[in-house]
């Protein structure tokens, strides 16, 4: 009986060693070394994962010292006076940055496309190169080729600098216009997003409390006024601190404007209104639109090719009361000595970004 006993732990003993010689056997297919047939080791090679390269992972990076890099999150905070680089990958890529540094040219900054990347460096960047850099993949189909807009990657930079805590600007007296229709920002835009900063009314001298709801504060963007109004105008200015002296930004004139987008609307007239040949005849074209929306003229007339007109154009701001402000805008035809050839039809056309309108004027032999 005993002998049975220890004939049936041996044969149990044999089984769990096979099995784990088998186990051991399974590990080694699938592990990292492999012997072919020749006799040679081969490592494998798992196939790696593909990042998804969506909006929520970044490929904007810093290049750091030594090789090292940081990738940029929605916003970052950098020193002034060291020369940055940054990369997005990527075989084409387009790139944005602030505006002034295409509106002055400025030759600190360089753009290089690489086969893998493309790199921007700014150097000796200053308080004034704050703003939004962002980097996208461009898509070609032949000839067009298009944002792809599933893959833009945007930092925005705070160039922090104790010394000018609101974002320098060139202009020392800004107008920012106020419609009903739209909220309205006084751009007064910080270089470190923990300063603290309020918005003051010149005259009569208070202080206008950023509640979140009426007015909200973005150290991004400036002071927000979700609906302005004509009670909102006049000259205003912001005052930042974080652990000096109070500074203070440029001041802004708040200006109402009445006329809404649109079309321009334009009035067309000739003075004097009776005319005969040998008069002299100026027809002018009026448009009323927004303080600060450009407008075209062109004009078609009878003796167009033939007979030398002058034209002159001109615009100015008007208050129109209650603090409205609308620009006039004007075109002057003039035309001397009048001859046969110039009686007829005279047309005006306005445009502006939001459209186009014509109008016309005939003008008779008296």
């Amino acid at each position: 009986m005993k002998l049975w006993v220890v004939l049936c732990l041996a044969l149990l003993w044999v089984e769990l060693q096979n099995g784990a010689c088998q186990q051991a056997k399974r590990r080694k297919d699938v592990g990292e070394n492999r012997i072919r047939p020749g006799g040679k080791r081969v490592k494998v090679r798992h196939p790696k994962l593909k990042d998804g390269g969506g909006k929520g992972q970044s490929l904007l990076t810093q290049v750091l010292d030594k090789g090292r890099f940081l990738r940029l999150g929605q916003t970052t905070t950098m020193a002034p006076g060291r020369n940055i680089e940054l990369r997005c990958k990527g075989t084409n890529i387009g790139w944005s940055y602030p505006t002034y540094l295409d509106t002055f040219n400025d030759s600190r900054l360089s753009i290089k496309q690489s086969d893998k990347y493309s790199q921007l460096i700014l150097t000796s960047p200053s308080a004034a190169d704050t703003g939004p850099y962002s980097c996208w993949v461009i898509v070609c189909d032949g000839t067009e080729c298009e944002k792809d807009h599933d893959h833009i990657y945007v930092s925005y930079i705070y160039f922090t600098d104790k010394d000018n805590l609101f974002v320098p600007s060139a202009i020392h007296f800004e107008i920012v216009y106020l419609r009903p229709d739209r909220p309205a920002v006084v751009p007064c835009r910080v270089t470190d997003p923990q300063a603290k900063v309020s918005l003051h009314r010149e005259v009569p001298p208070e202080e206008i409390t950023a509640n979140g709801t009426i007015v909200t504060y973005d150290p991004a963007k400036g002071f927000v006024l979700q609906s302005p109004s004509f009670d909102h105008q006049g000259v205003f200015y912001c005052k930042a601190v974080t652990r000096g002296t109070p500074q203070i930004s440029t001041k802004y004139q708040l200006l109402y404007v009445e006329v809404p987008s649109g079309p321009p609307f334009v009035s067309l007239e000739a003075s004097p209104e009776s005319v005969r040949g040998g008069d002299n005849v100026n027809v002018t074209c009026t448009v009323l639109g927004e303080p600060e929306v450009d407008v075209n003229f062109t004009w078609s007339y009878p003796g167009q090719d033939h007979r030398p007109v002058h034209i002159q154009t001109s615009w100015r701001l008007v208050n129109r009361g209650l603090g409205h402000t609308t620009r006039i805008s004007q075109s002057v035809m003039t035309v001397e000595d009048m001859e046969t050839i110039d009686f007829g039809n005279y047309i005006c056309k306005a445009k502006n970004q939001h459209g186009e309108t014509i109008v016309t004027i005939d003008i008779i032999s008296k």
